[in-house]
This record gives C-alpha cells, structure tokens and sequence, in this order.
C-alpha cells in the first residue's frame, strides 16, 4: 500500500531513489482486428479518422496472425500510438518488439509485491502530476476507451511475485483527504473513514468504505470482474469495477447518499443496488 499526497515537502537529495514507479488510472482505446489485409485496415482507418495527428495509446486485439511490425507501422503512420497487444496469437511477436502483453478480458494481472510487509508512505506529488491526472479524468469521458489502474510502488527493497496463498486484506483508519491516492494490491481495500472528493481508493480486489464516499473509487484494476463496491453513503465522482466506470454526472440519482453496492454483470455494464432495498 501506498499513499501519494500532495504536501510542499521536498526530499533530501541523499534519500531521493535512483527510480520509483508510480500508477495513474490511464486511459487507451482497443482496435479488433478480424483481418491481416494491411490494405483494407488503412482503408477503414482513413474513413474513421479524420485526421493523423490524434496521438492515441492503442491496445492491439487481433483474432488473426499479423506480421505485427508491419502493423504496428501502418497504426503509427495514422498518428496512433500502440504499447502493446491483448494476449494471444500474437504474443511471440510482441515479446520479440518490446511491446506490453496485456491480460484477456476478465483475467487479473500477475502482479509484483513485495516480500516483506511495507509501510505507508506520505511521497510528494508534484504540481506537474496532479495536472497530468484532471486531464487524464477529462478523457475518460470519452467512448470506446479503457481504463487501467496501477499500484503505485516506491522505495520497495525486495519484490516477489504475489500469489493466491499470499492474498491480504488492507484496513485503513484515516480519512482520504483530497489529493491523496491509496492504492493497494493483492486484497479487499477497507476503509473505516471517509473519502473526500479529490481524493482516489483504488484496489486489484473488492473496495469498502464504511464512511462517507466521494472522489474515485475504483475495485477490479487488474481485470476482476468478481470484485464489487461497498459503501455507506455512496456520491463518488468517479466509480469503477474491472475497467467499466461511471462518471458523477452518469450515475442514477436514487443511489446517491445511499448504502450502495455496485458490481460488473457482463452484457449490463455497472449496475448499482442500494443495500436497504437488497
């Protein structure tokens, strides 16, 4: 678990870390290919796209074999920006040009932990980070994107691959104030306090919060469509379960300052219960 909050401290040059990875919610669309006639996608290409400047992350999701370097110059050529594949027939390709493989829909990400127990950790986020952050929430108001959570993880000494024996829950006592991030990997988030609008809870597994619930919340990061969303008094801006989400401006107004559940149904989308009616 990790905390990211926006404070005007700044690091020592002696304890500053040679790396760290940092997660944000990131947002792409998915082309499907059914062909490998680069001819007849160029062609759909140039009556989609109004242009070749539009500069947009592309997940690769082929049924067919592709000569994937070829495609991957045809996809740039038009101003799109591939980083990897959906895992498949083309994942020796993939593996051979450095591109990411990413999981099938409804499958979680192995992810990396690590070995001994970490403490939270209050890092600085930069002016630069939160702008980056409202314009990536812009986007995800558009169509036909995805979304994507990453754990932050900073200052780790010692990584292990997580596994099923190894899954853990993680309760958290404080409020989430706005402009902090918690993020957790490997079990249930359980919050006894209140998110605050500004603020962002993010789990790989199922999202509780036991106070009042604004900001973003999301449960199922990595792909669970099992995961779900528990909360006492439920007005987020932002809500998502296995990478279908709903904005604030989207949700039905009979579930909010209510006792809700929201979980993925597959052919549905979100769907939100309110608890006194279930």
């Amino acid at each position: 678990m990790t905390i990211l909050d926006n404070d005007n401290s700044s690091p020592t040059p002696s304890a500053t870390p040679a790396l760290a990875f940092y997660g944000k919610m990131l947002t792409f669309s998915r082309l499907q290919f059914s062909t490998d006639d680069l001819s007849a996608i160029e062609a759909q290409l140039a009556e989609t796209l109004s242009n070749k400047s539009s500069n947009i992350p592309i997940l690769i999701d082929s049924e067919v074999e592709q000569d994937l370097s070829a495609l991957v110059e045809l996809l740039w050529s038009w101003g799109l920006q591939p980083i990897g594949v959906v895992t498949g027939v083309l994942d020796a390709q993939a593996r051979e040009q450095r591109l990411a493989i990413f999981p099938a829909d409804g499958k979680r990400i192995e992810r990396i932990l690590p070995s001994k127990k970490a403490t939270a950790q209050v890092n600085k986020a930069s002016e630069a980070k939160s702008t980056e952050s409202t314009s990536t929430n812009d986007v995800a108001s558009e169509p036909a994107l995805e979304t994507a959570a990453e754990t932050t993880i900073a200052n780790i000494p010692a990584e292990t691959l997580v596994s099923a024996e190894h899954i853990t829950s993680l309760i958290y006592d404080q409020m989430l104030r706005s402009g902090q991030s918690l993020n957790h990997v490997g079990g249930d988030l359980i919050l006894t306090n209140s998110v605050n609008s500004g603020a962002e809870a993010i789990t790989d597994n199922s999202l509780h919060v036991y106070g009042r619930a604004q900001g973003r919340l999301v449960a199922g990061a990595t792909g669970d469509k099992d995961a779900r969303i528990f909360c006492q008094v439920f007005n987020p801006s932002l809500v998502s379960v296995a990478g279908t989400y709903c904005l604030r401006d989207n949700l039905p107004e009979h579930v909010i300052d209510k006792p809700v559940q929201v979980r993925f149904i597959e052919g549905q989308g979100l769907v939100f219960t309110v608890m006194d009616d279930a």
